[in-house]
């Protein structure tokens, strides 16, 4: 549960904060007649990634068990490799985010309703959709399709719309630097454990070496189903029985990453 809020509230109040940049700068001009298909682009932008969401999870339950290991596998690397670049983006745009997206906005008001809804709203929306889709359906992979992490995914996406309407209201002020790099850390620990489940797959495959390898196996002390079994994969990616290859993937993602 803990993972997946935190997945969801990132990039939820990400999606969030930008849909709000769009309709504050349209309410400024006056524009409020544009708001409609704003969230017309806006709510396509969520049927895509809800429909992503869906197409995952079909194809994984349709797959043969090797198909299937493939499937996980590469998913969580993509997985992984969107929610690094992710991370590094927005540290390196949230600066001028705001211009950005307000310059979007003015380019598309120009060429009428249907550019905005689709050139401003959709495309600024669908790729946060996209990315927790993806991220998400990797995740729940790596620590089991529980009630508790759709729970997570619920509670994480309801408090990054309410975060984002409070915002836009001035209702509350939130260090968003500080918000965005602690959440970032946050995310790069859960994707190291995406990443070593990846690396797991492929090893079940054949693909890579080392599948008995274990650093170590605390099956006799710490159940894999166990409730701190589950909390430690869920956070840190910690697997009760990990091969060596794991642990280098898992380790040194983390020190070159978070450094």
């Amino acid at each position: 549960m803990l993972s997946t809020f935190i997945i969801a509230l990132r990039e939820g109040l990400e999606a969030a904060l930008i849909v709000g940049i769009l309709v504050a700068y349209l309410v400024k001009t006056g524009r409020k007649a544009l708001l409609a298909p704003l969230w017309a682009g806006v709510a396509v932008a969520v049927v895509v990634s809800l429909a992503t969401g869906a197409f995952l999870t079909f194809t994984s339950t349709e797959l043969s068990p090797r198909g299937e290991e493939f499937f996980a596998g590469t998913t969580s690397f993509l997985a992984v490799g969107f929610v690094t670049w992710m991370v590094f983006w927005m540290k390196r745009t949230a600066r001028h985010l705001k211009g950005q997206l307000e310059g979007q906005m003015s380019t598309a008001v120009l060429a009428g309703p249907l550019a905005l809804a689709a050139a401003a709203a959709f495309f600024a929306v669908v790729r946060e959709g996209l990315e927790t889709s993806l991220f998400i359906y990797a995740n729940f992979k790596t620590v089991s399709s529980t009630p508790s992490a759709t729970v997570g995914l619920v509670l994480g996406l309801g408090l990054a719309i309410a975060l984002g309407y409070l915002i836009y209201r001035s209702s509350i002020k939130i260090n968003l630097s500080k918000f965005f790099n602690y959440t970032g850390i946050a995310l790069i620990v859960v994707a190291a454990g995406v990443l070593s489940y990846g690396i797991h797959e492929y090893q079940e495959l054949g693909w890579l070496p080392g599948v008995d390898f274990f650093v170590w196996d605390v099956t006799s002390v710490i159940a894999k189903e166990s409730l701190l079994g589950g909390v430690l994969a869920g956070t840190i990616g910690f697997d009760t029985t990990m091969s060596l290859l794991q642990f280098v993937f898992w380790a040194a993602y983390l020190a070159v990453v978070l450094s």
